[in-house]
């Protein structure tokens, strides 16, 4: 059955809303003051991720990551904000994209620095078996069955 386009307009105050970090101790600390807005979910989509990112001042994105198999896109809305990886520390703004091809073994997260909310559009795929390697931290995240899992590098869990 075809949905209706009132269900496919999405209401950003009805989307789905994900606070912080679902990362385990001791890493929580990645995410707080973040808060994402899952648009893809609000309409249903089942083969990528569409989130409104706003991120406070003094917010870390996530902790610096690389997946195995899932493409991310990020595009700034609002504001300044670095992006920190392999290379170094690039400041980025409003207008900007940036894209992270799956297995491109090149850490990344965004920090923000300034005295302003940053807002970013964030898209990612949902490609299944994907691994997430955390470059600074011993944690990965392995998609088992639909379902995350978090483990050290060497397999044992949090």
């Amino acid at each position: 059955m075809a949905k209706r386009v009132k269900d496919l307009i999405v209401d950003i105050d009805k989307a789905p809303v994900r606070i912080g970090t679902s990362y385990p101790e001791p890493f929580r600390k990645y995410g707080e003051g973040r808060i994402k807005h899952a648009l893809g979910d609000a309409v249903g989509l089942t083969r990528y991720g569409v989130n409104l990112v706003r991120m406070s001042p003094g917010t870390i994105s996530s902790a610096r990551h690389w997946h195995a198999r899932q493409d991310e896109f990020i595009y700034i809305l609002e504001g300044e904000i670095v992006l920190v990886t392999d290379e170094g520390e690039t400041l980025i703004g409003a207008g900007t994209a940036v894209g992270f091809p799956a297995g491109n073994a090149n850490g990344h997260h965004l920090i923000n620095r300034s005295e302003s909310d940053v807002v970013l559009l964030e898209v990612g795929d949902r490609t299944p078996g994907d691994q997430v390697t955390y470059s600074d931290i011993d944690m990965l995240n392995t998609d088992i069955d639909g379902k995350r899992t978090f483990t050290r590098k060497d397999g044992t869990p949090y």
